[in-house]
């Protein structure tokens, strides 16, 4: 049975307790709900199917049982929490997410549903199922997410570990110059700096033996390089050149020239600021145009963009930085804005233009290419840290829950 059969499978599975079966019995009071034996003994079927089908060794039925009756308790309690705070699922978020499940599974909404009416079991319990989960981690978010506090000090020692040095830190590409003595460290790095080719100087100079390829190193992660070499990259962007770093071999130069990894992005930004005037009851929109050009006229003639800015600008966010709006990619700002950007050349004043927000003119200060890759590692990070503290609140969550819960089994013997 191929994955995404299996996986459809174990869901279907998950639904038949949900059948109620003739001369059912209520196995378990909990407070003010019930477990029916049909669910208990549905769950257990299912539990031993997954054990066969990943050909495991299941556990004794006693065990098993008290397993299966446990986690019985745990989901009723939290669906009645989910009652009492009123969560529901509508029938569009459910359609989405019964959607996106199909698609998962490599087929349409309509081949999945024909897959499931075909397997013999119900679509329908199948998104009522789905919707009980689904209310289930929404009140487990609610309850556990204001527990959960990662400190910057945390955050730090956990990208500072192996384990997440070896995760998400990308490969790097490095070249090195190995030379004797410091003097010639010194006018080899004056010489880089004054445009010269790192490796074609590597290949003339470095006594390394990897000169001959212009002082090329093998990709690997920066924890698998010397320690002396790992602090010189750390954090480094691509095309930086470090200082001499002494060795018991001489004198080294590195050049990080590129990275790779799922984490690895670039994104094309530009720095640009602008001035903004805002038609209004006392001036139309016509006076605020010829006001705006008037301004910009004044720049042309000598006038300090920063100081009009500061001056006339009606945009809160940039006007006391000068009009400067930083470092921006595509899709931050309004699509005209944009459009006259990419068409201004730097250093040059567009024309008057108008936006949603009012007429504008922008002069672009630069373009860069700009390394994503440390915001991006922080991003995942934060998201695994985060991950298993949710589950440890939440561990702690259910079992107070659990502790607190009144719970009566029955006799069915």
């Amino acid at each position: 049975m191929n994955k995404s059969l299996i996986t459809i499978s174990i869901l279907i599975s998950s639904l038949s307790y949900a059948k109620v079966e003739v001369l059912d019995r209520i196995a378990i009071i909990v407070d003010d709900g019930v477990v029916m034996e049909s669910q208990i003994q549905s769950t257990i079927d299912e539990v031993i199917d997954r054990y066969e089908d990943q050909n495991l060794e299941k556990p004794p039925q006693d065990i098993l049982e008290e397993q299966v009756k446990e986690k019985l308790i745990i989901e009723e309690l939290q669906l009645q929490m989910a009652d009492r705070a009123g969560i529901k699922i509508s029938d569009a978020e459910l359609n989405l997410t019964m959607s996106r499940l199909a698609s998962n599974n490599g087929m349409a909404l309509e081949e999945f549903i024909q897959f499931i009416e075909n397997n013999g079991d119900s679509y329908e319990e199948l998104r009522e199922q789905m919707r009980r989960e689904m209310r289930i981690q929404r009140i487990q978010r609610g309850r556990v997410n204001s527990s959960i506090d990662i400190t910057e000090k945390e955050f730090e020692a956990f990208l500072a570990t192996d384990e997440s040095l070896k995760l998400l830190e990308p490969e790097i590409l490095v070249r090195q110059i190995l030379v004797k003595d410091i003097l010639l460290a010194k006018e080899t790095i004056d010489e880089i700096n004054g445009g010269a080719d790192f490796g074609e100087i590597a290949k003339r100079v470095s006594i390394s033996s990897n000169a001959s390829t212009g002082g090329l190193m093998n990709w690997r992660k920066i924890i698998d390089m010397p320690e002396l070499f790992e602090k010189a990259l750390e954090k480094k962007s691509i095309g930086f050149i470090s200082e001499p770093l002494e060795s018991g071999s001489g004198f080294h130069i590195l050049k990080l020239e590129d990275k790779r990894g799922e984490f690895v992005k670039f994104e094309d930004q530009w720095q640009s600021r602008h001035i903004l005037l805002i038609p209004s009851a006392i001036r139309n929109e016509k006076e605020t145009e010829k006001q705006l050009n008037e301004i910009r006229q004044r720049i042309i003639d000598g006038d300090d963009f920063g100081s009009l800015a500061d001056e006339f600008s009606e945009d809160p966010g940039s006007a006391k930085q000068g009009g400067d709006l930083g470092w921006l990619g595509l899709g931050v700002l309004a699509t005209e804005f944009e459009n006259i950007m990419l068409e201004t050349s730097i250093g040059n004043l567009s024309q008057v233009f108008q936006t949603e927000f009012g007429f504008h003119f922008l002069e672009v200060l630069g373009k860069r290419s700009h390394e994503l890759t440390d915001e991006l590692i922080k991003d995942r990070a934060y998201s695994i840290l985060y991950a298993r503290k949710f589950d440890e609140e939440l561990e702690n969550t259910l079992r107070s829950m659990r502790a607190e819960a009144f719970v009566e089994f029955k006799d069915l013997d």
